[in-house]
């Protein structure tokens, strides 16, 4: 059995923090209070029609987690939302993560904020590399590499920038034995057929599940960042994130947007259908050694000749993809997002146009 202890993972400076606390935590803003309590400016903004921005946002933002609750069948008090999931790693490792003593392991190839956040943070960085063969986790390394001072692992599933599913079996073991947090990361789960893990949190008090408005929800300049874990790790994310995350304006349009679902769910039918498409018309290029499978918005596509070539001539033609050749097992590869069909026949275009100079 997993003897998992919360408490024991947090840092000594965390468990003994006094937070800073709002006094808008404490009552309910639908009623017609006198706000007096934050040095706000009372008479309004310059911004005249837009007056109620004159207001700090709700710190707790309870109307955007109800609608996200509805919307995911999960409980608002599972529910901790960060300026982007950037800022919920960042969280997870001030509280949980003893600089200059404890360690993160990751999987590279993998979201690279894992470790530059960690290397802020003074956390050194276990790297324990996926099967090369399909970018699975290699269990018997992670076994053998984890010790007293493993307080957090990242999994990414669809991993970017391998665009995979990471077998559903393996997380559970992991999530299982691990004594210390696991961070699984579902920024692109809308895309893929695998079920999240966000329904069964209760199952697993060590995990946090990440997930996001930025991707199939088509909100990236909102930054809403989603964590759904057990109250007893928001109540400490809670303690720590800084009071007014999410401003009061990317709280109202992300439950705009929640509300349209017709329109989310016609956009990502169309996403799927385009990355289809991109697939198959990609490994139809001579230049294209590979295409690999993909979970999520974006493909994977090992190049024959110079990856790096190829995204430069791109780049003339004002195509901007990722050059993702530098990072470990992905040698010649680039990175591209799915586009709208206009933009994908233009790319296919150019590949092609490239392949015949270059075959």
């Amino acid at each position: 059995m997993n003897k998992f202890n919360l408490n024991s993972l947090i840092r000594d400076n965390i468990l003994n923090l006094d937070p800073y606390i709002s006094a808008r935590i404490e009552h309910n803003q639908e009623k017609n209070y006198i706000f007096l309590d934050a040095n706000e400016n009372s008479f309004g903004s310059p911004l005249s029609f837009f007056n109620s921005y004159n207001r700090y946002p709700d710190p707790l933002q309870k109307k955007l987690k109800k609608k996200i609750s509805e919307f995911k069948n999960i409980s608002s008090s599972q529910i901790f939302i960060g300026n982007g999931s950037d800022e919920i790693i960042d969280l997870v490792y001030r509280i949980f993560s003893q600089p200059g003593i404890d360690h993160a392991i990751i999987f590279p190839p993998t979201y690279g904020m894992y470790e530059v956040c960690g290397k802020i943070h003074g956390v050194d960085i276990k790297k324990i590399f996926l099967k090369e063969e399909n970018y699975q986790l290699n269990l018997d390394e992670i076994e053998k590499n984890i010790n007293p001072h493993s307080k957090i692992i990242f999994i990414c599933s669809p991993n970017n920038p391998t665009g995979n599913d990471i077998k559903r079996e393996d997380i559970e073991i992991i999530i299982k034995k691990f004594t210390g947090i696991v961070v699984l990361d579902e920024a692109y789960i809308d895309f893929s057929n695998q079920k999240s893990f966000s329904v069964e949190i209760d199952k697993y008090p060590n995990l946090i599940v990440l997930q996001t408005l930025s991707k199939s929800w088509g909100l990236a300049g909102l930054r809403i960042g989603i964590a759904i874990t057990s109250q007893s790790i928001i109540q400490w994310m809670n303690k720590v994130k800084y009071p007014y995350n999410i401003s009061l304006i990317s709280q109202k349009i992300a439950i705009q947007a929640l509300d349209n679902r017709d329109l989310f769910f016609f956009h990502l039918k169309n996403i799927i259908a385009e990355k289809e498409y991109m697939q198959k018309s990609l490994n139809q290029i001579p230049i294209i050694e590979k295409v690999y499978p993909s979970s999520a918005n974006f493909l994977l596509a090992k190049i024959n000749f110079s990856s790096k070539n190829l995204y430069q001539y791109l780049m003339k033609k004002k195509i901007v993809v990722r050059d993702r050749s530098k990072i470990i097992l992905c040698n010649n590869c680039l990175r591209i997002t799915v586009g709208t069909h206009e933009e994908n026949e233009y790319l296919i275009d150019q590949i092609q146009k490239y392949s015949k100079i270059k075959m």
